[in-house]
């Protein structure tokens, strides 16, 4: 079969990915004896585009699938999406806001409705992301996709909860927890990102102490002072004394606090004032020490009736008016205005969070409740102990320092938000002259008057769920009979590929969802989710900045980029040069540069294939190789290559060094099979090895860039094979190993490879024939037997296998055991050549003289700058080098 001139991806592709998908390859077989190996594919937003960090994901962990489906173990790939809470009801919101002219959807439509909405716009939507998670290449199991509002998640999450409750992990309780005033609800501690933000800092006194902060619009209900008790500043004053002060209402009596927890000495005035409605640490005093709280703030992020005149203000509006008024009252004892601090900010909404205490439901993490290793443990204490007893290995292992800072500060969790999408808090409650009952689980008691409570729970409450939630027989999630072990135990799909093999996703989640994971896994199941995390890093431009929505002239768009250069290309360009947990930078050229590889590995194919035909050959027809004596230096050396190749990637993919075996194969393709062994092989070539190697070649491409490897096994697969994506991974043959071959072929290369060097050295144009002289006493007669091969990739008129005459014009290598030598004369005007030499020779002697005056100069070594220096010294190393060189190659002329 002959191939086309050029590879068309678009051509290739979508009919490709129908092949495979019709072939049933994607699909997993839970009855199986095979060893299993699974891979959760992380759920991206059903109702979102593809961008490049979906890209990544996507690209490695198709190469994990592939190899190991490859390499005989029964992989499944589960995809799914994500319902994505706060995001998606916050898009619904606004779509109907611009479109139907609706200003508050909530109220004109209800929940009901609402919640109906959304499920239609996200149904619409879902099929978006499939499409362009299959432009990729991904070889998933759609047969198991999931979403994670389906019903038998949702059964999941519900006796998750129920559990949870009945063991005490769940609680319901008024805490601090960040208040997004934008979205309306609460957000959890990793779902905050911090802006710095320059601003006024304030000093005021209050009665005989100063205090200082940033924020005194939210001072109104301050009426403790707080202070070191080993503070010699304030030694005369006790714990518990009070007195009178003016403050921004009125007098009011204060009360000293000495704490050795909340306060710093050495930080501005050593004394503060606490808030405890408003701020984390001063609840914790305010908890420990039974003292009351007052909000200042509402949830509307509006002052309240506490402020006075000021209620009803926005923080913005209020924070210069107090002010103000105590500089009135004498008060405002100074200002720095080049005060630096952080402002949380939701991850989601982007909104200002502010701290406030509300009812919600809460994990408890530090209660030791959990059976884990035959020992009673917390949550937290579970988190920790997967990982250091290497339960689970984290790439690369530097995150795991970050991993445990996280869990060591982890605060109990705030599970409920303030949104109707989502999983609705399986808790009923039922009110009458007697009180209120409450009841969890998923359907109310018999009885009338029971409602649900209105909040939703976290979106990572059930993303945590994800790597076994998904597993569960939806036909069994059905019957309510069933208790969360009964579900666990009769789902084949768990007990075949549960827990994960690995659990690749961007390392800026290890703490939103990662650890989640573990947390909710090891919980409910006994089990952890995943032997290995293996965590990616964030796609930068080529400046090194992060790619942003709000910005597109910064970012790539996969969906652009897979019509033009193909889907093959861009998997190369985010896979090589990528290592795990490190940023990477990404930019057109390079993935053209990947393309090329591409086109390479096409056109070697093309030539192995034309040499086929014209020896009348059909490649179907070769299925063993012929004795191996028999074969051509060439032939030996390049089965040996190639066995090693297959050693080098099997053991590089086992251990996920994907960028490492990348590289590999990329050089053995272009630099060894490509370059050379392609070119030693014309008009002498080895049917059988040649099409032999390139289907080794095929299979250990094929997790990097299934489609173009897929479309030439086409033309290159043996007779009664099937598609590539179905093959067997190649195992080493040690009796192909030929090691004294391969080095006698390497010995070739380097003396071809000097005379290469020598003709670019001295300008001798490639057409040029000239006569070269190898002498040694090591290599002769290999040399004597490949001189052919010589000739001709040297392009040789003659080759002579002994020294130069002494004072002939030559230029020379000196290689280890053996010496190159190419003739001068006639290849160039060696007058010429002299003079132009001896020229440039005379202008680099002056510009030394130049720079090394200026370098010893202490007056100019004194006052420029390092940088300034460094460059001069730079271009001083740089003439030398080339002084050095123009006076060799004279003296070889």
């Amino acid at each position: 079969m002959t191939l086309s001139k050029a590879y068309d991806p678009q051509a290739c592709e979508d009919r490709i990915y129908s092949l495979w998908e019709g072939s049933g390859a994607f699909k997993a077989d839970a009855a199986s004896a095979k060893e299993a190996f699974t891979v959760s594919m992380p759920p991206p937003n059903a109702t979102g585009q593809l961008h490049l960090g979906h890209a990544v994901m996507l690209a490695l962990e198709d190469i994990f699938i592939r190899f190991a489906r490859m390499s005989g173990k029964e992989a499944l790939w589960l995809p799914g999406t994500d319902h994505a809470a706060i995001a998606t009801e916050s898009v619904v919101i606004k779509k109907i806001q611009k479109e139907e002219k609706i200003a508050d959807p909530r109220a004109t439509y209800g929940r009901v409705k609402l919640v109906e909405k959304i499920a239609q716009f996200v149904e619409a939507s879902r099929g978006t992301i499939r499409s362009q998670v299959r432009k990729m290449g991904s070889s998933c199991d759609w047969s198991r996709e999931r979403y994670t509002l389906d019903p038998s998640l949702n059964r999941c999450v519900n006796e998750v909860f129920k559990k949870m409750y009945s063991d005490g992990l769940i609680y319901r309780g008024q805490r601090i927890v960040n208040w997004d005033p934008k979205m309306q609800t609460t957000v959890s501690d990793d779902e905050i990102e911090y802006m710095e933000e320059k601003v006024p800092y304030y000093t005021f006194q209050y009665g005989p102490f100063q205090i200082s902060t940033a924020r005194p619009e939210t001072k109104f209900g301050d009426k403790y002072v707080v202070m070191h008790p080993d503070d010699e500043r304030y030694k005369k004053y006790k714990d518990g004394d009070t007195f009178e002060c003016e403050w921004i209402t009125g007098k009011i009596t204060a009360t000293v606090i000495k704490d050795d927890k909340v306060i710093d000495p050495a930080f501005g005035t050593g004394c503060m004032t606490i808030t405890p409605w408003h701020d984390m640490a001063d609840f914790d005093l305010a908890e420990r020490r039974d003292l009351p709280r007052e909000q200042i703030i509402g949830f509307d992020g509006r002052l309240l009736p506490i402020a006075g005149k000021f209620a009803g203000m926005s923080i913005e509006e209020a924070r210069p008016k107090v002010v103000e008024k105590l500089r009135a009252k004498g008060l405002l004892v100074k200002v720095d205005e080049n005060y630096t601090h952080r402002v949380a900010v939701s991850y989601r909404g982007k909104g200002i969070v502010e701290p406030q205490i509300k009812e919600q439901w809460f994990i408890n993490v530090n209660k030791q409740v959990v059976k884990w290793k035959k020992k009673q443990l917390s949550l937290k204490e579970v988190m920790q102990d997967v990982i250091r007893s290497r339960d689970i290995a984290i790439i690369p292992e530097r995150f795991e320092k970050v991993y445990f800072h996280w869990i060591d500060n982890l605060r109990d969790w705030c599970i409920s938000r303030q949104i109707w999408w989502g999983h609705r808090i399986p808790v009923w409650y039922k009110t009458s002259a007697k009180g209120t009952d409450m009841h969890v689980g998923a359907l109310p008691p018999d009885g009338t008057g029971w409602t649900q409570d209105p909040d939703t729970l976290d979106t990572w409450f059930s993303s945590g769920l994800w790597t076994w939630s998904t597993l569960i027989d939806p036909a069994l999630a059905g019957d309510m009979k069933l208790s969360l072990q009964d579900l666990l135990e009769k789902s084949p799909d768990f007990r075949k590929f549960h827990p994960t093999a690995v659990m690749e996703t961007g390392y800026d989640i290890l703490f939103f969802w990662v650890a989640r994971m573990i947390l909710m896994t090891t919980y409910a199941t006994g089990q952890i989710p995943f032997k290995t995390v293996y965590l990616h890093g964030l796609v930068r431009t080529r400046e090194g900045k992060k790619m942003s929505k709000s910005d597109p002239s910064t970012c790539i768009d996969p969906l652009e980029i897979i019509p033009k250069y193909g889907a093959d290309a861009l998997r190369l360009s985010m896979i090589v040069g990528q290592t795990p947990g490190n940023d990477f930078r990404l930019y057109e050229e390079k993935i053209a540069g990947y393309r090329n590889f591409i086109n390479k590995l096409w056109n070697a194919s093309r030539f192995v294939l034309m040499q086929c035909e014209q020896a009348k050959i059909d490649p179907s027809s070769i299925a063993a190789l012929p004795d191996l004596a028999t074969l051509s230096l060439a032939d030996r050396a390049a089965l040996h290559a190639s066995e090693i190749l297959i050693e080098d990637v099997t053991q590089g993919l086992a251990a996920y060094r994907l960028s490492e075996v990348g590289e590999r194969l990329y050089s053995f393709v272009w630099d060894f099979f490509c370059d050379w062994y392609l070119e030693l092989s014309k008009g002498n070539a080895n049917h059988a090895v040649l099409v032999h190697i390139l289907r080794r070649i095929l299979k250990l491409l094929h997790p990097y860039c299934p489609f173009v490897t897929e479309e030439l096994w086409t033309s290159l697969k043996p007779t009664g094979a099937g598609l590539l994506i179905s093959e067997e991974w190649p195992k080493v043959k040690v009796e192909r190993k030929d090691p004294k071959a391969q080095q006698e072929f390497s010995i070739v290369v380097e003396i071809i490879r000097a005379i290469r060097s020598m003709r670019v050295e001295y300008g001798i144009s490639p057409n040029t024939k000239i006569i070269a002289y190898l002498f040694s006493d090591d290599h002769l007669p290999l040399l004597k037997s490949q001189q052919e091969h010589i000739e001709r990739l040297a392009q040789l008129f003659g080759l002579m296998f002994k020294k130069p005459i002494e004072d002939e014009g030559v230029a020379s290598t000196f290689l280890k055991g053996a010496e190159v030598h190419i003739a001068l004369e006639g290849a160039l005007d060696l007058k010429k050549l002299r003079n132009d030499l001896q020229t440039e020779l005379l202008n680099l002697r002056k510009f030394l003289e130049i720079v090394n005056a200026k370098l010893g100069n202490p007056k100019f070594m004194e006052h420029a700058k390092k940088e300034v220096i460094e460059l001069e010294q730079q271009k001083l190393a740089s003439a030398e080098e080339k002084l050095k060189k123009i006076e060799e190659r004279l003296k070889a002329l």
